[in-house]
């Protein structure tokens, strides 16, 4: 059984199934995949993303705003943890630092960062995090806000292997997507191969960065096989330890999906 820990269900292109939501869903299980981590970006779409996944009892969420969405203002700690409360939210973010993109809103995105990591410290749940081009400040605000004893994942990892090191050292585990799959990404395999599996996730990201051979189209949660066969294949491993091992890294570090089992 496979599980993609980061994925926007509620940004899908859901054309391929006539827009049916359950139909796609139900290409994921007939791969194997069953469950998923829908993951918040945005406040103001948070209660329609939240109503969307609610009747799916494999299917839980986060509440967080994506650094590139903080649009002048930072998100409050308290706002956070409010949402936080829902049933079926197992964790807060996604959120970070991206200076590749918006370097002009930095202040605001280290303010929004720093409001999640103590949302995520008042409620005890993980915090999902972004990095781009912001190394020395994404570690540093971990370290001066965050809870060692919460932690949680830097996502769809495209860092360094010292970054990656300097994470685990924080409690964070590193989630791969299908970046691993693709021709230019030789560094990053070498940091999956260095990576103990006991530390790793698997994602998508979707509807972005579909793996090889779906590189170019919408990706969906269904693709999350394919991440997990080419860590297999950079571990020397059978994609089912992949599979097994990142399921139980996943409910280790989500941990209130262990409890959140069943629908409202």
């Amino acid at each position: 059984m496979f599980i993609d820990s980061h994925c926007h269900l509620d940004r899908l292109d859901l054309s391929p199934y006539d827009g049916n939501f359950d139909a796609m869903l139900d290409a994921a299980t007939a791969r194997q995949v069953q469950q998923m981590l829908c993951v918040s970006i945005e406040m103001e779409q948070f209660r329609s993303m939240y109503e969307q996944i609610k009747p799916y009892d494999h299917i839980f969420a986060s509440v967080g705003v994506h650094p590139l969405n903080t649009e002048g203002a930072a998100v409050s700690a308290e706002a956070l943890v409010e949402a936080a409360q829902q049933p079926r939210i197992v964790a807060i973010g996604e959120t970070g630092l991206d200076y590749y993109y918006q370097q002009d809103t930095v202040e605001v995105q280290q303010q929004s960062f720093r409001n999640h990591l103590q949302a995520s410290s008042e409620t005890k749940l993980p915090t999902i995090i972004h990095t781009r081009d912001a190394r020395e400040d994404t570690l540093r605000i971990i370290k001066d806000c965050g809870d060692v004893s919460v932690g949680g994942v830097l996502h769809c990892f495209t860092e360094s292997l010292e970054m990656a090191k300097a994470a685990l050292d924080l409690n964070y585990m590193i989630s791969f997507s299908g970046i691993i799959t693709f021709r230019n990404a030789a560094e990053l395999r070498e940091v999956v191969k260095a990576i103990p599996l006991e530390r790793i996730l698997i994602e998508t990201d979707a509807p972005y960065l579909a793996p090889v051979p779906y590189r170019g189209k919408k990706n969906e949660p269904k693709y999350v096989v394919e991440v997990a066969q080419c860590v297999a294949d950079l571990k020397g491993v059978r994609v089912e330890q992949v599979a097994d091992q990142t399921r139980e890294n996943f409910h280790q570090l989500f941990s209130r999906t262990q409890v959140s089992s069943t629908p409202e």
